[in-house]
């Protein structure tokens, strides 16, 4: 016989224990952002103290009876908790309180189905989707012995289980190849960038930031950007112009969260590829938040679990307009930026960003004064080719005297591919030239 599942709906008890581990604990008000963002109405919130969770229901016979009245005086319709729950639990407390029960992953899924919106996106979340689901299949039934029936079926065949489990596998295995051939595509365009020496900078942070604001305000993209958590689901990628740098691409991916389940971050390994292989992130803190500096912890440990802890960094501490505080940019010892106080949303600051960024990913600029003869035509056409071109005049006898300014990596570039020394040629140097690389040399 089926045990079937209670049916879901949107009033939903919300459960919060305060646990002793530090590891396991979870942020309240961050929970009900969660609930409601993922469309939930919450109706009661049931807060407890526990050592430890219980083995079989997670919480005790008391706070279970709590719950239960709760459901019975809202007309609840389900049990959400800010915790992560075993298939036994969940099945348990099911059973006991006879309505669905959802915990923290559960309920995050249920976000990132709503909010995917290309293909690549439905298919990750499908395949965290039925990775959580693989391991709670079996209160599907009430016995394991349920065989197929009918002419040609009977005897000792697989059961039903056995089959849902087996077609899980093939499903997954299907999605894994989908999005291994996404990587492939991904990784065939970052080598067409990095041939053509186009720096990658991929904007993270944790949920809520303001991350696609920014990238919108930056790039003219009409990317979605709401209050509310992961609205960003679906990477997506702009090119922008830095001064002294030329093109430059700006990704902005999925936001980060504590704890955040681990069959997503493995889900979403093609997406978040984008920040493990960029140049420089763009590390986006809500600086009005109190949790801040919790946050940006969380956002250092994922970035380490996926690799990405070794990229450089700038932090861009946005909605300053919610403190009163003025744009500004943070350095260190030697100068360099270390953090960028903004409003993406009242656009304040975006040329402190950009200032930045163009320290940050220009390296060494050629400043140059040159002086080319009329019959020189095509090498002045090919420094405007390159956008080095600030200024131009032309003398009496025909000569174009060009003010230059473009990265030293271009300019080194420029001399080898038309065979030219620039101790040959009538250029002036503004500041001395920094060392070049041995590669540039050959």
């Amino acid at each position: 016989m089926l045990f079937e599942r209670p049916d879901s709906g949107e009033r939903a008890v919300l459960v919060h224990l305060n646990l002793n581990s530090e590891d396991a604990r979870e942020d309240a008000d961050e929970f009900v952002q969660l609930v409601t963002s993922a469309g939930g109405d919450p109706v009661a919130f049931i807060t407890g103290q526990r050592q430890h969770p219980d083995p079989r229901l997670f919480v005790g016979s008391g706070k279970l009876d709590e719950i239960r009245e709760a459901l019975a005086e809202h007309d609840g319709q389900l049990v959400l908790f800010n915790h992560a729950l075993s298939p036994s639990q969940e099945r348990n407390i099911e059973r006991e309180l006879k309505c669905r029960v959802l915990d923290r992953t559960g309920l995050i899924l249920d976000i990132f189905a709503q909010r995917a919106r290309t293909h690549e996106g439905k298919l990750q979340v499908e395949l965290a989707q039925l990775e959580h689901m693989s391991t709670r299949l079996i209160r599907g039934w009430t016995h394991l012995e349920r065989q197929k029936g009918g002419i040609g079926l009977r005897g000792p065949g697989e059961t039903q289980l056995e089959t849902d489990r087996r077609l899980l596998r093939a499903r997954i295995k299907s999605i894994q190849a989908r999005l291994a051939k996404v990587r492939r595509q991904r990784e065939q365009a970052r080598r067409a960038r990095r041939r053509a020496d186009i720096p990658a900078v991929s904007l993270v942070g944790y949920t809520n930031a303001g991350k696609s604001t920014l990238f919108n305000v930056l790039t003219q993209a009409e990317v979605y950007a709401a209050d509310q958590l992961f609205a960003t689901l679906d990477p997506t990628l702009r090119r922008i112009a830095i001064d002294d740098v030329g093109p430059v691409v700006l990704a902005d991916t999925v936001g980060f969260i504590r704890h955040l389940p681990h069959k997503l971050v493995e889900a979403f390994r093609a997406t978040l590829e984008e920040a493990t292989l960029a140049d420089l992130l763009l590390h986006v803190v809500d600086c009005a938040d109190p949790e801040r500096s919790d946050n940006i912890f969380q956002v250092r440990s994922v970035l380490e679990e996926i690799g990405a802890d070794d990229i450089p960094v700038l932090e861009v501490y946005n909605k300053t307009d919610l403190l009163g505080s003025s744009p500004r940019i943070e350095r260190d010892e030697h100068g360099k930026p270390l953090r960028v106080w903004l409003s993406a949303q009242r656009r304040q600051g975006l040329d402190l960003l950009k200032q930045a960024l163009s320290e940050l990913l220009g390296g060494d600029i050629a400043d140059l004064a040159m002086t080319l003869s009329a019959a020189e035509g095509k090498l002045r056409a090919r420094l405007y080719a390159l956008d080095a071109v600030k200024d131009e005049s032309l003398d009496e006898q025909g000569n174009f005297h060009l003010q230059l300014r473009l990265p030293e990596a271009d300019w080194q570039r420029f001399l080898a591919a038309e065979s030219l020394r620039e101790d040959a040629l009538a250029v002036h140097r503004k500041t001395p030239r920094p060392p070049v690389p041995d590669w540039l040399e050959q």
